[in-house]
């Protein structure tokens, strides 16, 4: 086992075979819908998950693990030897988890003070914050330092970035996540608004008249971002529609070859927000 262990939380929509491939461990965010207390990805999955929320009224709400989630986690990493842990969340701007993670932190550090926890918010979400999450396993799998994996990380975050579009905003603006893109909510069906993150918020990156031209100004960004970092590696994401995100994911390496790509659907804890029928993408430079 490596000597560092990488936590993150379920927000990071890392495939599952990467996290058993990996030995990513990951904290369930939770969906209360109606009186239940979902966990995401335990007890509430994506497909049926979906399904439901194309036809629901009102959206449930999400919340971040509590201190004691992630609490659980260190101890049953520290009882089993492990004494360095990477633990890498989602922008703090739109969850609670970065600080309930401080606050794991400072207690587990109190408790056992040869445990050392870097607990980093990447500013990011989705892909862009799951590529982070397993750069740093694989270089705890090929022996990096805990110094040396938070510094790989905090490399990334600035010129890490997702782009993704839907057929409508609606889920955002009702979950109260629609930050600095709320001017493009009353946009008319035909046109299709592109989204970021930028310092931790959503923004605007602009708009298309259709899909397929917003794919094609998706494929123009990620192109220029080449241009200026060099190799990236891709993450296709998605909400419900797989086959939006091979139709960009062919679309765009038609035109470039990434280092690395991949399709991961996103987990409920962001579905939720974005809405089925969302298609994306979340790159990050090649590491050096």
């Amino acid at each position: 086992m490596p000597q560092v262990a990488v936590v993150t939380d379920s927000c990071a929509s890392i495939p599952a075979p990467m996290l058993a491939e990996l030995h990513i461990h990951w904290v369930p965010y939770y969906i209360h819908k109606g009186q239940e207390t979902l966990r995401d990805l335990v007890t509430v999955h994506p497909q049926s998950f979906y399904e439901w929320l194309a036809t629901a009224v009102t959206l449930p709400k999400t919340a971040a693990p509590g201190p004691g989630d992630y609490l659980q986690l260190y101890e049953k990493l520290a009882d089993s030897g492990v004494r360095d842990i990477a633990s890498i969340h989602i922008t703090a701007k739109g969850s609670a988890a970065y600080q309930a993670a401080k606050i794991a932190q400072a207690a587990i550090m109190e408790r056992i003070p040869d445990v050392r926890i870097a607990v980093i918010d990447t500013m990011n979400v989705a892909m862009c914050q799951g590529w982070m999450v397993i750069e740093a396993a694989r270089s705890a799998q090929a022996g990096k330092s805990l110094t040396q994996i938070v510094a790989q990380v905090r490399k990334m975050i600035p010129t890490s970035q997702m782009i993704q579009t839907a057929d409508t905003l609606k889920y955002l603006y009702l979950g109260g996540r629609i930050g600095k893109a709320q001017h493009l909510v009353g946009s008319l069906l035909s046109i299709k608004p592109l989204i970021g993150m930028q310092d931790g918020v959503i923004v605007a990156l602009g708009k298309a008249r259709g899909r397929k031209r917003a794919y094609n100004m998706m494929a123009d960004m990620v192109e220029t971002a080449v241009a200026r970092l060099g190799n990236i590696k891709i993450a296709y994401v998605h909400v419900a529609a797989r086959a939006e995100a091979e139709k960009l994911k062919n679309l765009i390496e038609s035109r470039l070859t990434p280092a690395e790509s991949l399709i991961a659907e996103l987990a409920p804890s962001l579905g939720v927000h974005s809405g089925p029928g969302t298609a994306g993408l979340c790159y990050v430079p090649v590491s050096t």
